[in-house]
Protein backbone atom coordinates (compact mmCIF):
# COMPACT_ATOMS: atom_id res chain seq x y z
CA UNK A 1 0.00 0.00 0.00
CA UNK A 2 1.24 3.78 0.44
CA UNK A 3 2.39 5.38 3.38
CA UNK A 4 2.19 9.12 3.72
CA UNK A 5 4.23 11.34 6.04
CA UNK A 6 3.55 15.03 6.44
CA UNK A 7 6.26 17.95 7.89
CA UNK A 8 6.75 20.91 7.81
CA UNK A 9 3.96 22.01 9.80
CA UNK A 10 4.50 24.53 13.08
CA UNK A 11 3.09 28.07 14.44
CA UNK A 12 3.56 31.11 12.78
CA UNK A 13 2.63 34.60 12.55
CA UNK A 14 0.31 35.84 9.92
CA UNK A 15 1.87 37.19 6.56
CA UNK A 16 4.95 33.90 7.74
CA UNK A 17 5.32 31.31 5.00
CA UNK A 18 5.98 27.42 5.55
CA UNK A 19 6.47 24.65 3.28
CA UNK A 20 4.75 21.32 4.20
CA UNK A 21 6.19 18.12 3.20
CA UNK A 22 4.76 14.78 2.06
CA UNK A 23 6.91 11.83 1.61
CA UNK A 24 5.48 8.59 0.11
CA UNK A 25 6.57 5.10 0.25
CA UNK A 26 4.68 1.82 -1.08
CA UNK A 27 3.26 1.30 -3.98
CA UNK A 28 3.41 5.45 -4.65
CA UNK A 29 0.63 5.35 -7.39
CA UNK A 30 3.41 8.40 -9.07
CA UNK A 31 0.90 8.12 -12.30
CA UNK A 32 -2.03 10.07 -10.66
CA UNK A 33 -3.21 12.67 -8.93
CA UNK A 34 -2.02 13.87 -5.65
CA UNK A 35 -3.60 16.88 -3.04
CA UNK A 36 -3.40 18.88 0.39
CA UNK A 37 -7.05 19.12 2.27
CA UNK A 38 -7.21 20.15 5.61
CA UNK A 39 -9.39 20.46 8.43
CA UNK A 40 -10.22 23.31 10.97
CA UNK A 41 -11.24 22.51 14.19
CA UNK A 42 -15.27 21.68 14.03
CA UNK A 43 -15.10 22.16 10.72
CA UNK A 44 -14.81 19.75 7.24
CA UNK A 45 -12.36 18.60 5.63
CA UNK A 46 -11.60 20.88 2.92
CA UNK A 47 -10.00 20.64 -0.38
CA UNK A 48 -6.56 22.96 -0.86
CA UNK A 49 -4.50 22.21 -4.04
CA UNK A 50 -4.21 19.13 -6.29
CA UNK A 51 -1.33 18.44 -9.05
CA UNK A 52 -1.33 15.67 -11.68
CA UNK A 53 1.56 13.66 -12.73
CA UNK A 54 3.66 15.88 -14.66
CA UNK A 55 3.41 18.72 -12.51
CA UNK A 56 1.52 21.17 -15.20
CA UNK A 57 -1.98 20.93 -14.09
CA UNK A 58 -2.50 22.29 -10.74
CA UNK A 59 -6.14 23.20 -8.96
CA UNK A 60 -6.54 25.46 -5.93
CA UNK A 61 -9.48 26.41 -3.25
CA UNK A 62 -10.49 30.17 -3.81
CA UNK A 63 -9.29 30.94 -0.36
CA UNK A 64 -5.43 30.02 -0.68
CA UNK A 65 -4.81 30.53 -5.02
CA UNK A 66 -2.12 33.25 -5.02
CA UNK A 67 -0.74 32.33 -1.88
CA UNK A 68 -0.04 28.68 -1.78
CA UNK A 69 1.76 26.80 -4.61
CA UNK A 70 2.07 22.76 -4.71
CA UNK A 71 4.46 20.95 -6.55
CA UNK A 72 5.91 17.23 -7.16
CA UNK A 73 9.25 15.84 -7.19
CA UNK A 74 8.60 12.45 -8.46
CA UNK A 75 11.95 11.24 -8.15
CA UNK A 76 11.59 11.80 -4.24
CA UNK A 77 7.81 10.68 -4.23
CA UNK A 78 7.46 13.51 -2.85
CA UNK A 79 4.90 16.46 -2.74
CA UNK A 80 5.49 19.94 -1.85
CA UNK A 81 2.81 23.05 -0.22
CA UNK A 82 4.55 26.20 -0.06
CA UNK A 83 2.05 28.48 1.78
CA UNK A 84 2.83 32.36 1.82
CA UNK A 85 1.10 35.67 3.47
CA UNK A 86 -0.42 32.66 5.73
CA UNK A 87 -3.06 34.26 7.96
CA UNK A 88 -4.98 32.87 11.21
CA UNK A 89 -8.00 30.93 8.79
CA UNK A 90 -5.08 28.96 7.54
CA UNK A 91 -5.24 27.53 10.59
CA UNK A 92 -6.03 23.59 10.85
CA UNK A 93 -4.32 19.79 10.19
CA UNK A 94 -3.04 19.60 6.80
CA UNK A 95 -3.24 16.02 5.33
CA UNK A 96 -1.55 14.96 1.81
CA UNK A 97 -3.37 12.89 -0.11
CA UNK A 98 -2.78 10.20 -2.81
CA UNK A 99 -5.25 8.74 -5.78
CA UNK A 100 -4.94 5.93 -7.51
CA UNK A 101 -8.12 6.09 -9.88
CA UNK A 102 -7.51 10.15 -10.89
CA UNK A 103 -5.35 11.99 -12.93
CA UNK A 104 -6.72 15.41 -11.06
CA UNK A 105 -9.16 16.10 -8.72
CA UNK A 106 -10.59 17.84 -5.54
CA UNK A 107 -13.19 15.30 -4.50
CA UNK A 108 -12.40 13.63 -0.89
CA UNK A 109 -13.50 11.08 -2.58
CA UNK A 110 -11.43 10.85 -5.29
CA UNK A 111 -8.06 9.88 -3.10
CA UNK A 112 -7.69 6.67 -1.01
CA UNK A 113 -4.47 7.24 0.76
CA UNK A 114 -4.39 10.02 3.52
CA UNK A 115 -1.59 11.23 5.88
CA UNK A 116 -1.61 11.40 9.27
CA UNK A 117 -1.51 15.16 9.29
CA UNK A 118 0.57 18.27 10.10
CA UNK A 119 -0.55 21.07 12.65
CA UNK A 120 -0.28 24.78 11.17
CA UNK A 121 -1.01 27.17 13.73
CA UNK A 122 -1.03 31.36 12.42
CA UNK A 123 -1.59 33.40 14.85
CA UNK A 124 -2.67 37.52 14.44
Amino acid sequence: QVQLVESGGGLVQAGDSLRLSCAASGRTFSSYAKAWFRQAPGQECEFVAAINWGGGSTLYADSVKGRFTISRDNAKNTVYLQMNSLKPEDTAVYFCAVSSTVWLGRAKSEFDYWGQGTQVTVSS
